[in-house]
């Protein structure tokens, strides 16, 4: 199936109204494919960017979010380094993080050059990673699709600080991940206060479409089950 095709279902679904964009990890971006048209300040802000156009991001274009580029996979020069360690050093300081926690967030176990970002329907390679922002109701859905709302299961995964952290989740677990976000990502992508982060490994995007689509149509026979049981009981 065609990640355009992919793309159009996911978005029906979820009646999402930002498109969902991919990241695939690799060396040498396809033929054509300019770099980024812009800098960025952190990772993160490279997904609202790829919401518009296809671009390769080289590692060196990360650095300027030591975080990021260190959850992206991207081995860091000695200054950018130096600049984790400061970022590090202020969040533990100000009891945003636990000292504890620093060497425990996760990274994407990868040894790529760069990542080729844009929208999901125009990547003309085979995505890594679907990322896009959900409303409450929307992550419900899509908590459901995922099989992490199932009682008999124990397989939740959400997460926080740093948002970006949910990337190397998913890829690591081979799960789709829910983020509720961190004060970075919303600052830095300027997403609405009422979106959460959701991501989506590659080789599970088109299986998981499939269980998002049932999904979608058992709630709405809920609902329709619930309408009745209030207007029947507006009735009495």
């Amino acid at each position: 199936m065609s990640n355009q095709t992919i793309a159009e279902r996911l978005t029906t679904a979820l009646a999402l109204d930002t498109p969902p964009v991919a990241l695939t990890f690799t060396d040498t971006p396809p033929a054509g494919v300019p770099g980024p048209a812009h800098a960025v300040t952190s990772t993160c802000a490279f997904w609202r960017m790829a919401e518009h156009s296809v671009f390769y991001a080289p590692a060196d274009a990360h650095y300027n979010c030591p975080l990021g580029a260190m959850v992206m996979g991207f081995p860091l020069p000695e200054a950018v380094q130096q600049g984790l360690g400061e970022a590090m050093g202020s969040m533990c300081d100000c009891s945003y993080l636990d000292p504890a926690e620093a060497a425990k967030v996760p990274t994407v176990q990868s040894s790529a050059a760069g990542i080729l970002y844009g929208p999901l329907a125009d990547l003309p390679m085979a995505p890594g990673l679907v990322v896009f922002w959900l409303t409450p109701r929307q992550a419900m859905l899509y908590n459901e699709a995922a099989g992490t709302a199932s009682w008999t299961q124990d397989n939740a995964l959400t997460n926080g600080r740093p948002a970006c952290a949910a990337l190397p989740t998913a890829l690591s677990t081979g799960n789709p991940t829910l983020s509720w976000g961190c004060m970075g990502m919303r600052t830095f992508t300027e997403i609405a206060d009422d979106r959460l982060l959701a991501a989506v490994p590659g080789n599970r995007i088109e299986s998981f479409v499939d269980d998002l689509e049932r999904t979608v149509a058992s709630n709405v026979t809920m609902r329709a089950y619930y309408e009745g049981k209030k207007a029947a009981l507006a009735t009495t």
